[in-house]
């Protein structure tokens, strides 16, 4: 079985019920068509259900069967191990549940119990998940490299238990790690009933004896197994890498990448089925129009790709991301693309018209807004924000020109240019350059130490905005810009927000927090931050005035030096007197 283009592998299968009279093991692989096959990658898995059990066989194809269904249908956005993980925590959750409210609910033993292994490929990268005695190997010439650990408790060389498995506690501790492929590599899956009973040299030997057909070398492995006395259900997958994709981004954008670009449109010409009125908004990155469906007479805005970036590659595959990112977040506080109910004929995007101005806009029309009002607005923008992160995005370009007030008083984020999807990250690992893609005073300090970012660095951002709103000042003014190197970010020198304006000293904390250059001393989440700017922390409460030493302890030894100097001038001059 292979796929024609990208990632390609080989795959070979087998399970037999051996001397047992049902068969408790499952199995499966599914090889999905692009886009995703990029974005998700290939998904194989193995269940074992245990021998005590007369109803395991069900545990066994539930888990391999939600798997294979369930992990296609999380977000495109989410990494691999997001995605596994969660669906095979729901998977425990209702084996769990199923055993609960049966007749062997104080039994786990014979209740809705299996181990389980999987394994998703994708890009050049294989993931593994592993909870029981099911192994996964990599042929290793004539020898097999086991991946996993079996979870098993040894009591006496004669008696051992499963110390984990899906559905026997609530809680789900499942084994992950990740594999470096290259064209070539071939993995094996197997149950107990295989992996006991035939020698590494056999397996190597079939797999390489049956290149051609991997079904055939399961077969010949599985009924090595019973030729040998296994007394076990017995199954075993093969899976070949036969090549991996080139470092490019995924395909995911279908039909929209061969549209042509765009001629830049008059005012009440007719573009693509929308009568153009003008251009709200022009700069160097994109050109963004006012315009009404002639259909609907409805109000939109048109965002076309920049003049000047157009022979820019990467520049174009940011705006073709922005419409598919901006279609997989749902939130009142975040810019809403319009439905596609029409061919389009060009490349722009069309998202709803928003009536207001820019936070950057705002900010100048009300240059002493007071507490409450900051709040509030921080409030919404770090909804929108959550509603990112909940998609294992980061912004990355947080600033008041990217935040829209429209007249109702209600925030929105509006730009998805720089916009970090770890999903699609993962499917071109080594796609990204280390660019810095957000505005220097508002981008937090470890993009430039080229750490790359995390919510807490989008929180760093918002934090640089609430501050600006109530003090009119940037918290480190030019100081971020110039950050080379660590010891830039440790000379770094806040000021308090409380100096002006009379910002309450707590609230000032909570900023401090949120602006620390370390991203592990600020809040660990958003909702922490917005909480601190309502309820005084009292940690914040201490009145006690901080000595320098521990505010600045560079500042404290030039000013120590420097006292001892002129002190020693002063020596030298009394000696000099005499």
């Amino acid at each position: 079985m292979t796929m024609s283009r990208g990632l390609q592998i080989s795959v070979g299968q087998h399970s037999d019920k051996g001397r047992k009279p049902v068969n408790q093991d499952f199995h499966g692989v599914l090889i999905p068509q692009e886009p995703q096959l990029s974005l998700k990658g290939i998904a194989a898995v193995l269940a074992d259900g245990i021998s005590s059990s007369t109803v395991s066989q069900i545990a066994s194809e539930s888990a391999v069967k939600s798997f294979l269904m369930d992990y296609y249908c999380t977000s495109e956005s989410w990494t691999v191990k997001t995605s596994a993980r969660r669906v095979l925590e729901a998977t425990n959750s209702w084996l769990h549940a199923q055993t609960r409210k049966s007749q062997y609910a104080y039994d786990r033993d014979k209740g809705y119990v299996c181990t389980l292994s999987a394994m998703v490929i994708k890009a050049a990268t294989a993931h593994i998940f592993h909870v029981g005695d099911c192994r996964i190997y990599r042929v290793a010439g004539k020898a097999l490299e086991q991946l996993t650990d079996d979870h098993r408790i040894i009591v006496s060389s004669e008696q051992t238990y499963l110390g984990r498995a899906l559905g026997i506690n609530p809680q789900l501790e499942i084994d992950y790690q990740t594999v470096e492929i290259q064209a070539g590599d071939t993995f094996l899956l197997a149950t107990d009933g295989a992996y006991e009973f035939v020698e590494p040299r056999f397996v190597t030997g079939a797999i390489n004896e049956h290149a051609a057909d991997l079904d055939a070398a399961a077969k010949t492995i599985v009924e090595e197994a019973y030729r040998r006395g296994s007394d076990d259900n017995i199954t075993v997958q093969i899976l070949r890498v036969d090549a991996v994709p080139e470092n490019e981004s995924p395909d995911i954008f279908n039909q929209t990448s061969e549209l042509p670009l765009p001629p830049l449109p008059e005012p009440r010409a007719m573009f693509d089925g929308y009568r153009i009125i003008r251009e709200i908004h022009g700069s160097s990155r994109s050109h963004i129009y006012l315009a009404v469906d002639a259909e609907t007479d409805a109000p939109v805005a048109l965002k076309l790709p920049s003049i000047d970036l157009r022979d820019n590659a990467a520049y174009l595959k940011r705006f073709l991301m922005e419409e598919w990112i901006a279609r997989r977040i749902d939130s009142p506080h975040v810019l809403k693309p319009l439905s596609q109910s029409r061919r389009r004929n060009y490349l722009y995007v069309a998202t709803e018209f928003i009536e207001g101005q820019t936070l950057r806009q705002w900010m100048t029309d009300n240059p002493r807004p007071d507490l409450e009002t900051v709040r509030g607005l921080v409030e919404q923008i770090a909804a929108g924000l959550r509603a990112f992160h909940r998609m294992e995005m980061l912004h990355q370009d947080l600033r008041p020109d990217n935040i829209l007030i429209d007249k109702t008083g209600t925030a929105k984020i509006i730009d998805f240019g720089s916009v970090r999807v770890a999903g699609v990250t993962e499917a071109a690992p080594l796609g990204e350059t280390g660019e810095i893609l957000g505005t220097v005073q508002y981008t937090a300090p470890e993009y430039f130490l080229g750490e790359g970012g995390s919510p807490r660095s989008d929180m760093f951002s918002l934090a640089v905005i609430c501050y600006q709103m109530l003090t009119g000042r940037l918290p480190y003014g030019t100081q971020i810009a110039r950050i080379r190197r660590k010891s830039d970010v440790r000379r770094l020198q806040y000021r308090a927000a409380d100096d002006e304006r009379n910002v309450p000293a707590w609230v000032d904390g909570a900023l401090r927090r949120a602006l620390h250059p370390d991203p592990y001393k600020r809040h660990e989440d958003l909702s922490e931050f917005v909480f601190e700017l309502r309820s005084p922390n009292p940690a914040y409460l201490n009145t006690r005035i901080t000595p320098l030493l521990e505010r600045s302890p560079l500042m404290f030894w030039k000013l120590t030096s420097a006292a001892l100097a002129c002190a020693v001038v002063v020596l030298l001059a009394l000696l000099h007197a005499r």
